[in-house]
């Protein structure tokens, strides 16, 4: 997501917490106790496991998800999780055990560091972004496509995706080159095999993710703009091969106009096979 865009959110639709975003490292954002509580259950905050035998996955607006697997991994992906569209009053995750960030832009970096510094969890992303946010040597985990990791009962792989990345670690000095984009495939024991795709349009090399991996789920973005959009979503649904296909980077921004249900109705046009699940923000979801 470009700068120019980002000033724009910043300053008119999130105000004085925007520069705190950029750099990753905002305060988790105050509510009153019994908001909070109610809001983290719904968002399957705390140590409570994955509901038995199943992998639950919350959507906090935007690319954020948080996944828990039935063997006790948990795994934040480009964590912002102050988003506008996240769920209202609802704390952090108390324990995570890895954060994938796919790229640079504030919009996926988020709270990468914050959560990060809370958690102890490991970050996993582009070498080049990796080296760039500040983390203790232990948890910083720099790779590139190609790149495969365990994490409890889930195996991790590092695949490309078709997009720009910088990263500006300070909001007064210009961005820096952050590596590749990534997209990130979550192969669970005894449980589906989730892709995420990071900001990413349609490209051919999906068919090889699909033969490599077999993803029954993909979190595909469908906003449109900076990414793909509802109809391309659909194109790639189709090349993927997937079950299920949950949009994720749509809504947040008046530039991002896909939603789900155009995406439903492309699905249709391309006769792909595919259903589209729509998750409610701070609702975790059995799959």
């Amino acid at each position: 997501m470009g700068n120019n865009l980002k000033a724009v959110v910043v300053g008119a639709v999130l105000g004085v917490a925007g520069a705190a975003f950029a750099q990753g490292t905002p305060t988790t954002p105050a509510a009153p106790k019994a908001e909070a509580k109610a809001a983290g259950k719904a968002a399957g905050a705390g140590k409570a496991a994955a509901t038995a035998g199943k992998t639950e996955v919350t959507w906090w607006g935007h690319a954020a998800f948080v996944v828990k697997t039935p063997g006790g991994a948990v795994i934040a992906i480009d964590p912002w999780l102050t988003n506008p569209k996240a769920p209202q009053g609802a704390t952090w995750p108390e324990a995570v055990d890895a954060i994938l960030v796919s790229h640079g832009h504030f919009d996926h970096v988020g709270e990468t560091k914050a959560l990060a510094q809370k958690t102890s969890a490991k970050v996993y992303g582009s070498f080049e972004l990796v080296s760039q946010l500040g983390l203790p040597e232990a948890q910083g985990v720099g790779a590139n496509v190609g790149g495969t990791f365990t994490v409890k009962d889930a195996t991790i792989h590092l695949v490309e995706a078709v997009h720009s990345s910088s990263y500006q670690a300070d909001p007064k000095a210009p961005s820096q080159y952050a590596g590749a984009p990534l997209g990130f495939v979550i192969e669970i024991a005894n449980g589906p095999t989730l892709y995420h795709a990071g900001d990413t349009g349609a490209f051919q090399s999906m068919a090889l993710i699909a033969e490599q991996f077999k993803p029954t789920v993909a979190l595909l973005p469908i906003g449109g703009h900076f990414t793909m959009d509802p109809a391309q979503a659909a194109v790639a649904s189709k090349l993927l091969k997937v079950k299920t296909v949950v949009p994720m980077h749509y809504g947040t921004f008046p530039a991002l106009t896909g939603t789900p249900d155009v995406l439903t109705t492309e699905l249709k046009k391309t006769r792909s096979t595919s259903k589209v699940l729509a998750l409610e923000p701070g609702k975790a979801t059995a799959l």
